[in-house]
C-alpha cells in the first residue's frame, strides 16, 4: 500500500475569486473568538482550498450560497482517494466550522447538516519504553550548556507531556512573583490554545534538571531575556522549531524517533496506565473535550489487557 501523499504546498497562493470575501470574514471570526494563530491558519487553508480546487469546476457557484451538500461529497471523495482519512477528516472539520459560521451569519441554510465526517482507523498511540528514555537522557548528559538545557528539556516534557508551542513559551525570571517556573512548588505555568494559563507539576527528577539548567543559564550572555530556553553560543531564545529539531536531533544520535507530541501521547498514556484519574488529566493536558480521552484510554486498557494476559495465561505445572 502506498503511504498518503503529503499534504499540498503553498495553499495560500490559491485563489478563491468571488469566494475570497467570505473566507476573509471567516478568518476575522476566528480571531475575535480568540482562536490560535495555527487554528486559524489551518481552518481558513482548507475552506481557501476547496473553494479554489473544487468550486471553479462548478460554473454555476455564483456565491457560497449555491454551494450545496454533494459539492462537499464530491470533494471529500477526492480526498479520501488521495490522503489518509485522518487528513480529510481534519479537511472537513474545518469545513464544517465555516459552513456552521457562514450559515449563522448569513441566514443561510448548511449544506454540511446532516452530513457525518470521514472514518478515521485507529492506530496505536506512539509511547516511549522505559529503555528509549533512558538512552535519550544519556544522549543529553552532561555539563555543558547545551547538555543541561537538553536534559532539563526532555525531562519536562516527560513529566508533564506539554504542548511543544507551551513548552516554548515558558518565562523564567529569578523573582518567582514574576516567573512561570516555581521550583519550589515543582510547578510551571503555561498558556495553551487560545492563550488560557494553567499549571502543570514536574516530578523531583525534572526539577533538579530545570535547577541545573537555570544555574547555567545565569551564565549566559541573554540571561535578561524572559524566554527560558536560549540558544548555545550565546544565542537568543530558541523558537519551537528549534526546539523540535533539537529533541530530533537528540532522538536520531541514541537511534530512537523522538518528537515532541510523542512526550505528550506518554505521559497520557502513562498517567492513565497507572490509574490516574481522568479528569485530572484534562486539566493537566488543557483539554476541553473527552475525544483525546477516548483514544489515550484506549491505548492504557490495552496494555492492562496484555498485562493480564500474562497473569491468568502464564504456564502452569
Amino acid at each position: 500500500m502506498t503511504a498518503p501523499r503529503s499534504r499540498p504546498r503553498q495553499l495560500r497562493q490559491l485563489g478563491a475569486g468571488i469566494f475570497q470575501a467570505g473566507i476573509s470574514s471567516f478568518r476575522l471570526h476566528l480571531a475575535a473568538e480568540g482562536k490560535s494563530a495555527k487554528t486559524v491558519r489551518t481552518y481558513t487553508e482548507a475552506v481557501q482550498w476547496f473553494a479554489a480546487a473544487h468550486l471553479p469546476a462548478r460554473a454555476s457557484r455564483a456565491g457560497w450560497e449555491e454551494v450545496d451538500r454533494q459539492d462537499i461529497q464530491r470533494w471529500m471523495a477526492g480526498l479520501l482517494a488521495r490522503y489518509s482519512g485522518a487528513y480529510a477528516s481534519n479537511q472537513y472539520r474545518a469545513l464544517q466550522q465555516f459552513f456552521k459560521w457562514l450559515a449563522a451569519e448569513e441566514e443561510l441554510p448548511d449544506p454540511m447538516a446532516g452530513l457525518h465526517p470521514p472514518k478515521v482507523t485507529g492506530k496505536l498511540v506512539p509511547v516511549f519504553t522505559s529503555q528509549e528514555l533512558s538512552r535519550l537522557a544519556r544522549a543529553c548528559a552532561g555539563r555543558s550548556f547545551a547538555q543541561r538545557r537538553d536534559t532539563a528539556i526532555v525531562a519536562v516534557l516527560t513529566a508533564t507531556g506539554i504542548r511543544l508551542s507551551e513548552l516554548a513559551g515558558i518565562c523564567y525570571d529569578p523573582d518567582a512573583h514574576r516567573s512561570d517556573v516555581d521550583l519550589w512548588q515543582r510547578e510551571i505555568t503555561v498558556r495553551g490554545k487560545g492563550g488560557k494559563p494553567r499549571i502543570v507539576k514536574i516530578s523531583h527528577d525534572a526539577a533538579r534538571s530545570f535547577d541545573r539548567y537555570i544555574r547555567v543559564r545565569a551564565r549566559h550572555a541573554q540571561a535578561y531575556r524572559p524566554q527560558l530556553w536560549l540558544g548555545v553560543s550565546n544565542r537568543g531564545p530558541m523558537t519551537a522549531s528549534g526546539i523540535y529539531q533539537m529533541i530530533a536531533r537528540r532522538g536520531r544520535q541514541c537511534g530512537i524517533a523522538v518528537y515532541p507530541h510523542r512526550f505528550r501521547h506518554h505521559f497520557s498514556h502513562t498517567w492513565l496506565d497507572r490509574g490516574g484519574a481522568e479528569g485530572d488529566l484534562m486539566e493537566l493536558n488543557g483539554w476541553t473535550s473527552p475525544q483525546m480521552l477516548r483514544l489515550y484510554g484506549a491505548s492504557a486498557r490495552s496494555a492492562r489487557a496484555r498485562r493480564t494476559y500474562d497473569r491468568i495465561m502464564q504456564d502452569r505445572p
